[in-house]
């Protein structure tokens, strides 16, 4: 996982990527390993990563993000308590109810390679659309969490909340850019385009 990480920031020698022979067209394509699927297509669409090792990393990267994005002093939607006491802080104000907070802390179920999507539902943002939402997510999720495709994920949550099936199950894909690039084309107008900061811990 380390090694995975440290190529995503640039650590690793280009030099023994030339070296490699050339893979032949007509051999099996290698299999990527799902965590580095996963984040390819995450950042790809926007998504921003910060890999933490353990809950320390974990609440400096919350604090780098508030610290970056200037949320000192303002509210903060959140759902779920034991997040809440896992990141308090004394200058940012917790809600459950305005949804027009600055932005939103939450969790996941799981954490799709496939196309890089995450699988949220009412356990994680209540019965509330994703649009009613604020822009700004930041989500704490684990590397257990990540799975191949949005149909194993779904398997996932059934096989996990057993006959208890949570409602408002659903995936968020489209991330708010940092480009000057157009955020909407074709294939996005009218769906919620958030700006998401994923906190991912090792075996969490």
């Amino acid at each position: 996982m380390k090694r995975f990480l440290s190529s995503i920031f640039g650590n690793t020698a280009k030099k023994e990527e030339k070296d490699k022979p050339e893979q032949s067209k007509y051999m099996p394509a290698k299999e990527v390993p799902i965590e580095e699927a996963f984040t390819h297509k995450f950042t790809q669409q926007g998504g921003k990563f910060l890999y933490c090792e353990n809950t320390e990393e974990a609440i400096r990267a919350f604090d780098n993000v508030i610290q970056e994005k200037k949320w000192a002093s303002s509210e903060m939607l959140c759902f779920d308590n034991g997040l809440l006491e896992k990141f308090e802080r004394d200058d940012i104000t917790p809600t459950k109810t305005n949804l027009n907070a600055r932005f939103l802390l939450t969790s996941c179920e799981f954490l799709v390679a496939h196309d890089g999507s995450i699988i949220m539902c009412d356990k994680q943002i209540a019965n509330h659309k994703l649009s009613d939402l604020p822009e700004c997510f930041v989500i704490f999720a684990g590397t257990k969490q990540l799975t191949d495709t949005l149909s194993e994920g779904l398997k996932g949550i059934k096989h996990k909340y057993k006959k208890n099936i949570p409602i408002n199950i659903t995936s968020i894909k489209h991330f708010k850019k940092t480009t000057e690039e157009s955020q909407e084309n074709f294939l996005t107008y009218g769906l919620p385009i958030k700006d998401v900061f994923l906190i991912l811990l090792e075996d969490f």
